[in-house]
């Protein structure tokens, strides 16, 4: 048996306008001029406890629901799936793959995103922020992920675009895959060393019939 957990942000669907936009939006608000774009490239991975408790660590309850509001009402207009994406886990299904998502958003956030892919079908479920104590990188979630799917960890691929993905896959003793497609680039994730990097979605049908 084999199976692939996915982080959902960045990996299956191109979130990154959004996050940036909602950071943009919340941070101006709060310190005038001090963000860019390029400055807020660095919170998207983290969860968002972790980034507020960084940045306004009196005020992290206020920021993640101003965060909030504002990705929930712009959500559907700033997000789109990446290429091969959903033809990609369509063949998956059908070689009898074993498919869920770990990530560090809320489990009806993953779920809205997956609603406008039309792709909840294909996953066994999803595990958010709502479901572990530790979030990645830190082993919980994607452990919790192999405990629910029942299946050995050396039929595992934990496939991400940021560290917490790789480092998390790599602390539960699964073998993981980086996106080239990352927004922060191969080279980041390749500094985290993965066991493999996809160039396009498609890839990972070579990958699980080598294994």
């Amino acid at each position: 048996m084999k199976a692939l957990l996915f982080d959902f942000d960045g990996t299956l669907l191109d979130t990154n306008e959004l996050i940036i936009q909602t950071f943009m939006h919340v941070l101006e608000e709060r310190f005038p001029g001090q963000y860019s774009p390029k400055d807020c490239m660095k919170f998207i991975g983290p969860s968002l406890k972790e980034t507020f408790e960084q940045i306004t660590p009196n005020e992290v309850t206020e920021m993640i629901e101003k965060y909030r509001q504002w990705n929930a009402a712009h959500h559907d207009e700033l997000v789109k799936e990446f290429d091969g994406v959903l033809p990609t886990l369509e063949k998956l299904k059908e070689l009898g793959i074993k498919m869920a998502i770990v990530s560090t958003k809320r489990s009806d956030t993953i779920e809205k995103g997956l609603d406008l892919m039309g792709a909840k079908h294909f996953f066994e479920f999803w595990i958010g922020i709502d479901h572990v104590q530790h979030v990645k990188p830190h082993p919980e979630p994607v452990l919790l992920a192999i405990e629910k799917l029942g299946v050995d960890k050396e039929h595992v691929i934990m496939i991400g675009d940021n560290y917490h993905d790789i480092e998390a896959g790599k602390n539960a003793g699964v073998k993981t895959a980086g996106v080239a497609w990352a927004l922060k680039g191969e080279e980041f994730l390749r500094q985290f060393n993965p066991d493999y990097m996809l160039n396009n979605m498609s890839d990972l049908l070579t990958v699980v019939k080598e294994l």
